[in-house]
């Protein structure tokens, strides 16, 4: 297999930005073969505010990722986040032409436009169309109905859709750092990619992508996207409610958060209870004794009031989430967050690692929830490149969820 294709998947968070550069390798995974990182800014609840500013961290993170890999890199898969994205179940139906009734791509490709002629309101994009099934004269279920034979064809279809000025004011930033944009994807949609399995997808499960300041919920089900949601709250609020409660800086708060937090009391045993931190208010030159339990006091009731808000939101999907819920991202790392989850929602939860039967390479440097969303992005980046011809055969890799990701790819 080639090694001349280069994925990059770009991450362009509001509190980190994250670079992946990845290559195909020889079983069929992607080598992770560089990794960046830079401190985010410009970015407020995924809206660019300063396009100078967040070119300066895209920069700053490609740079630190090509200097590890030993390549240069001039496009990137993007991801796209905020508050404003709303996704909607559509569905199409067409008449199959034809004397033999056989049904043809044009005929998908009918149905699903069909599908996706909707209404917007001014200066709203449909962002991404991701077919979920194919009725034939009557018969659900059909994932490709491409020389199958019909009358009728009905595509059903989830449709995200959000103001065009925010995807174009990204797409600015990213090529103003020097790459173009070889295709954008949904936040959640990309973590997806690198930590749920084909079982996941069938069965039912709800992916969460915690982040700074944007949470956002995906729900698979019957092996496609079911519901989408995208809240305006993320880890930042536990940072501020320590700044507030404790009367420290922010930056302070946040480093508390990091060091010692916990949104779970059940999880700390007596010693850490009494144990004591030291912390310095603002304005002050003294230091001030903290225990754990006061800190887990201030974060769990945030915690709960968060997690409640995302349960409701799943249950009124109304869909089965028998996988349970994989927690994404880097507000996820907060102690005590996962085991939190899994008594709010009532169902398994666990962190979403990236899954080593995708990946290898450098793999360890990117064992985390919090870069779930960029290495997504580069395997979506490398399946766009092998599609294309780029790398040769049909790898595994390839094979997974190959349907799905055609026909996302071929629309968006």
């Amino acid at each position: 297999m080639s090694n001349e294709i280069q994925a990059v998947g770009l991450d362009v968070g509001t509190s980190k930005v994250r670079c992946v550069i990845g290559e195909p390798g020889d079983d069929g995974k992607m080598n992770i073969i560089g990794v960046g990182e830079a401190d985010s800014k410009g970015l407020r609840r995924g809206i660019v505010t300063s396009a100078e500013a967040v070119s300066e961290s895209i920069r700053k993170a490609v740079g630190d990722a090509e200097r590890v890999a030993g390549v240069d890199v001039d496009s990137a898969t993007v991801n796209l986040s905020g508050e404003h994205f709303k996704g909607e179940n559509k569905n199409g139906v067409v008449a199959v032409a034809g004397p033999e009734k056989e049904i043809t791509e044009e005929d998908t490709d009918r149905a699903i436009e069909s599908a996706c002629a909707m209404p917007l309101p001014p200066g709203w994009d449909i962002v991404n169309r991701v077919p979920q099934e194919f009725i034939i004269d009557g018969q659900d279920g059909i994932t490709e109905p491409v020389g199958m034979s019909g009358s009728r064809l009905e595509a059903l279809v989830h449709v995200v859709i959000s103001p065009s000025a925010a995807r174009q004011n990204l797409v600015k930033a990213v090529k103003r750092a020097g790459l173009d944009v070889e295709q954008t994807l949904l936040e959640p949609l990309a973590a997806a990619e690198s930590t749920l399995s084909d079982d996941d997808r069938e069965y039912g499960c709800a992916i969460v992508n915690l982040g700074s300041e944007i949470t956002s919920l995906m729900i698979f089900g019957r092996g496609a996207v079911q519901h989408t949601a995208v809240f305006p709250f993320g880890s930042m609020h536990f940072t501020k409610d320590i700044a507030v409660g404790l009367r420290v800086s922010i930056p302070e708060a946040n480093k508390i958060k990091h060091a010692f937090g916990c949104v779970a009391s059940f999880l700390l045993d007596d010693d850490e209870r009494s144990e004591v931190i030291e912390i310095q208010p603002v304005g002050r030159n003294e230091t001030r004794g903290l225990s754990k339990e006061i800190l887990c006091d201030i974060m769990q009731p945030r915690a709960v009031e968060l997690l409640q808000h995302i349960a409701r939101e799943a249950n009124s999907a109304k869909a089965q989430i028998s996988g349970g819920v994989i927690l994404t991202g880097g507000g996820s790392l907060v102690r005590g967050m996962c085991e939190m989850a899994e008594q709010v929602f009532d169902a398994p939860t666990r962190l979403g690692f990236v899954e080593p039967e995708y990946f290898g390479g450098l793999l360890d440097n990117a064992r985390s929830p919090a870069w779930a969303t960029a290495c997504g992005l580069a395997l979506t980046s490398m399946k766009s490149h092998l599609r294309d011809g780029d790398g040769g055969g049909r790898s595994p890799v390839r094979k997974v969820t190959e349907f799905f990701e055609n026909i996302r790819d071929k629309f968006r």
